[in-house]
């Protein structure tokens, strides 16, 4: 079991610049390339609660002390829900040498030399969302920070401030919802730990069971029930399950629990019966009540941790701390006369959750009305419990557990009350309007209805869905993704999803895929084009070449080198593919559907990369025969230059339905427009050439006028805001006489005298000034 929760998992470093993803180890993320040694160093962990950042964390701590990250020679690691408490003040000596470790001699020497060399100091603050409220941080007003009592906020201000340790490394973890960024003003690296894989799950279950006669029949037990499988992406719940499933098991039962709820319910249920003494069930039942007001008030105020001595009871403090539900902790003296004093935390954020919600439907004060108000997926003006995120669908499941013998006997309420919160829920869910609400709060939506298992309520909102489905940004993890598929798959209606930057996972793109009523999606390049490999692999050519005609490619927008390289491999996958096709059903066509049918192209990569991601992309124009659009304009201008425009030209030929070509501000001289000249008339379908804001002087516009007349399509040329004077504009209108398609010129530049400009628009109208 221990070697299968110090399983490592993979973790991702995010550029925050392409927003590209790239695995490294645990060994590279103290690595700041470009960095000066002697200013602090902030980096930052995400990852959802329970993804393992706390083990991470100890992890590195753990190597410190076995000889890695040499470079530290002090380490301190802090747990932020135990120094969280606002009425708690410490020194920064305090901070380092009661609260984390105390030196048996020396703490002056040690801290003395801790602020002469704080390059070889790291600090870790574990859990960072549990030190922030709604209120910003407080700056550092201490005269002497290091050795004057301050709130951990100020502290921390002083910290990231560099009034406090500058040059010293800080390692925040967080979840991404609480990114620390508007704390910090610069962040040096963010880091993101992912879940496990469908393999690594089995693999942590197989470790975890390993040895015991049952080990098959766990694995088993737990993937036959997709839904809780996919929840064990997560570590934490992965290892919750494994020791339900161990306990199922060792009762001879032969199945789980088929919600997230009716788990921690029976989790709840087995913890305290297992450990059953003669103590009397009632005063149990009267403790968890307590626990779960305590649980709520706490999370209220964003917070999991409290003093001791402030429990309302001893009775509740044994509960808590024998049943595993409180861990708890010592905080530093401030003097060796001072009394020691103790904190309790709550042991895991999933059964804070799951006392909160326990508490909102046990509270004698709450109403069945008022409980909807609890619930996520309201309209936007209604405050979101973000920092209880698991709460509001263990409040939806715990309302359809009315016949559970043990919430029963929990709740004390008959079966016609638990029947009047069940119609409070469903009057709710009715009067939403569904196709209306916002991505986030349509999968609150649909993981409440999925917990409640109401066959009504996963049909009334399968049916009332609309048609076209955008999760765009918006992450989908396994358990998502497996809610969604369950309840479209409900609905008669067709749909089109949109998946891009979900972080969607192989099997779960697969499934939603798959369904015959999604008829179209749009998906991440890279892993649409895994996926597809994968099938190819699979020979399973059905679903391949259904995938294919569902792939939704228009409009596409490249903005990283990794775009352009995700297509030239779609393209270059392509006849490979579909021979394969072709070998397996006889099919005679050889283009993947979303390649014909690209019509706009937008290329947006900026000035470091835009001539190199061009001369890339050229290579694979020919092969959308559809393009209509292309446009190389971008707000941060992307550069292409003389070269980007020769390399472009060379390849209008086989452009023969592109209509738009938008090539503003690339920086284009004379050189290129020549070059742009020469192969324009091989553009038979174009209507509109804006070259805006280039540097093309009068021998470009030369070479433009000379090509218009050939030019039968265009209809709209902008050659504003270059540099060609009034023998350049001359030349352009001389031409234009000679081009009755031509609807409009816009060619004003400052190097054009007025009057000049004026008189040629005189002489024709369709010039625009």
């Amino acid at each position: 079991k221990n070697s299968a929760k110090a399983m490592e998992k993979e973790l991702v470093t995010c550029s925050l610049q392409e927003k590209e993803k790239t695995p490294i180890s645990r060994s590279q993320i103290f690595q700041i390339p470009q960095r000066k040694d002697l200013e602090t160093k902030v980096i930052v962990v995400l990852g959802k609660a329970g993804m393992g950042k706390s083990i991470l964390v100890q992890k590195i701590c753990q190597d410190w002390s076995n000889g890695e990250f040499s470079q530290f020679e002090f380490v301190f690691w802090f747990d932020c829900k135990q120094i969280s408490l606002p009425e708690k003040r410490y020194s920064l000596k305090e901070l380092l040498l009661e609260f984390f470790v105390k030196p048996q001699e020396g703490s002056k020497e040690i801290f003395e030399y801790i602020l002469q060399n704080p390059a070889k100091v790291l600090l870790v603050f574990d859990g960072f969302e549990g030190l922030h409220d709604h209120e910003n941080f407080p700056r550092c007003s201490a005269r002497q920070p290091e050795k004057d009592l301050c709130s951990i906020k100020e502290l921390l201000s002083g910290l990231i401030q560099k009034k406090i340790l500058n040059g010293c490394t800080l390692l925040f973890t967080t979840r991404p919802k609480d990114k620390p960024y508007q704390y910090v003003s610069k962040v040096d690296k963010t880091i993101e730990i992912v879940g496990f894989s469908p393999e690594q799950r089995e693999l942590y279950i197989t470790k975890y069971f390993e040895g015991l006669p049952y080990c098959d029949s766990a694995l088993k037990l737990i993937k036959e029930c997709e839904y809780l499988f996919s929840h064990c992406y997560s570590p934490v719940m992965c290892r919750f399950l494994c020791f339900l499933c161990e306990t199922v098991l060792e009762m001879g039962e032969k199945s789980l629990p088929s919600t997230l709820t009716a788990v921690f319910l029976k989790f709840l249920q087995q913890k305290i019966i297992l450990m059953q003494t003669d103590v009397a069930t009632t005063q149990n039942q009267e403790s968890l009540a307590t626990l779960a007001r305590i649980a709520w008030c706490l999370g209220e105020k964003h917070q999991s941790a409290m003093k001791s001595d402030l429990l309302p009871s001893k009775e509740v403090k044994e509960f808590a701390l024998k049943y595993g539900f409180f861990l708890p902790f010592a905080f530093p003296r401030h003097s060796d006369s001072e009394e020691d004093e103790f904190g309790s935390t709550f042991s895991d954020f999933v059964i804070q959750n799951f006392l909160c919600a326990l508490h909102l439907l046990l509270a004698e004060e709450l109403k069945n009305k008022s409980l909807t108000k609890y619930l996520s997926f309201p309209s936007k003006k209604k405050k979101p419990y973000n920092w209880l995120d698991l709460m509001p669908r263990f409040l939806a499941g715990l309302m359809f557990l009315q016949d559970d013998p043990y919430f029963c006997s929990l709740s004390n309420e008959d079966a016609k009350q638990s029947t009047k919160k069940q119609k409070t829920l469903l009057k709710y869910i009715r009067r939403l309007q569904i196709n209306q609400l916002c991505p986030e709060r349509l999968l609150e939506l649909l993981r409440c209805v999925y917990e409640t298992q109401s066959n009504y309520l996963l049909q009334h909102v399968a049916l009332r869905l609309k048609p076209d489905l955008s999760f765009l940004g918006i992450v989908l993890p396994p358990p998502d993704v497996h809610v969604l598929h369950s309840i479209l798959k409900r609905s008669r209606k067709e749909f089109s999803l949109d998946l891009r930057s979900s972080d969607i996972d192989m099997q779960g793109l697969k499934a939603l895929v798959s369904l015959r009523n999604v008829v179209s999606f749009r998906a991440s390049l890279s892993d649409t084009v895994r996926l597809w490999k994968s099938l190819e692999r699979t020979k399973d050519y059905e679903l391949l070449k259904a995938s294919t005609e569902k792939f939704v490619l228009d409009p596409f927008k490249a903005k990283t080198m990794k775009d352009i390289g995700d297509l030239s491999d779609l393209v270059e996958m392509q006849e490979k593919m579909m021979n394969c096709l072709q070998d397996a059903s006889g099919c005679t066509s050889c283009e993947i559907p979303a390649i014909r049918n690209l019509r706009k192209l937008e290329f947006a990569l900026g000035p470091a990369c835009g001539l190199q991601g061009l001369l890339k992309l050229v290579k694979i124009l020919a092969a959308f025969p559809s393009l209509q659009h292309l446009d190389l304009d971008a707000l941060s201008e992307n550069g292409i230059g003389d070269e980007g425009a020769k390399s472009l030209s060379e390849v209008f030929p086989t452009l023969t339905s592109l209509e738009t070509l938008n090539l503003s501000q690339n920086k284009i001289t004379d050189l290129g427009a020549e070059n742009l000249a020469t192969a324009l008339p091989s553009l038979s379908s174009l209507k509109t050439l804006s070259l805006y804001n280039n540097n093309i002087c009068d021998f470009g516009a030369e070479n433009l006028a000379k090509v218009l007349p050939a030019m039968t399509s265009l209809r709209v040329l902008d050659v504003q805001y270059n540099k060609i004077t009034g023998v350049g504009a001359q030349q352009l209108t001389d031409s234009l006489r000679k081009c009755p398609h031509i609807k409009n010129l816009v060619m004003w530049n400052p190097t054009i005298p007025y009057g000049v400009l004026e008189h040629l628009q005189q002489l024709d109208s369709r010039i625009s000034v």
